[in-house]
């Protein structure tokens, strides 16, 4: 195990980007895991805190593999198992995934209207990344709205996908990487389900001091 929990990766990450305290950085958490840390981060760093919505897109018969990932205006990024699924699956998956997506932004919404991200310094922030589809996904949705910046800071990762995203991000912030990668839990004690019910109230109160 590296991290007791992501509270705990939320604070090492928060550590290593003190240099953007000061200058009122968006902290975009992806769902669901990703937005109790992004709280974390964006109150020690005094910015702002929102969600960035991705998908991953489930591989047939194997959901925890992803093989690509959507955003919420429907833009399909491919993974490196992409091509295992057929054009009716991959179809049939982003709608499944849009429906959740859009679903959640109703949600939180209610919690917190969305931010914009044009001319801001972005923090996208997640417990960790596999393939890293979710990520690139999130990065190119975010780009095509015009921030400043776009800092990428996760727990851990496999070196290839944390190479995929520093070819995207401005900026990586990873605490851990590791060629033994089965799953992004396998680093964490403790790695409970995150609800909508954390992710709301994230978005609307101030994380709890440690």
């Amino acid at each position: 195990m590296a991290f007791k929990n992501r509270d705990e990766t939320a604070r090492l990450l928060a550590a290593q980007l003190l240099a953007y305290k000061g200058q009122y950085p968006l902290v975009l958490g992806v769902p669901r895991g990703g937005v109790p840390m992004a709280r974390i981060i964006a109150d020690a760093l005094e910015g702002e805190v929102d969600v960035v919505l991705v998908r991953k897109l489930r591989a047939p018969d194997q959901p925890e593999l992803a093989i690509g990932a959507v955003d919420e205006a429907g833009t399909v990024v491919e993974g490196p198992y992409f091509h295992i699924a057929d054009d009716e699956y991959v179809q049939q998956e982003v709608r499944a995934q849009l429906k959740i997506i859009r679903a959640r932004r109703q949600r939180y919404t209610r919690a917190q209207t969305g931010v914009d991200p044009a001319g801001r310094i972005v923090i996208i922030v997640d417990d960790g990344i596999a393939t890293g589809a979710s990520m690139l996904a999130a990065i190119r949705a975010v780009r095509a709205r015009k921030p400043r910046k776009i800092v990428v800071a996760i727990g851990v990762a496999p070196p290839d996908s944390l190479a995929s995203i520093g070819g995207e991000a401005d900026d990586v912030v990873c605490l851990l990487t590791s060629e033994m990668f089965f799953a992004v839990g396998q680093f964490f004690e403790d790695f409970s389900e995150v609800t909508d019910e954390m992710v709301e109230a994230a978005l609307s109160h101030p994380a709890r001091a440690a």
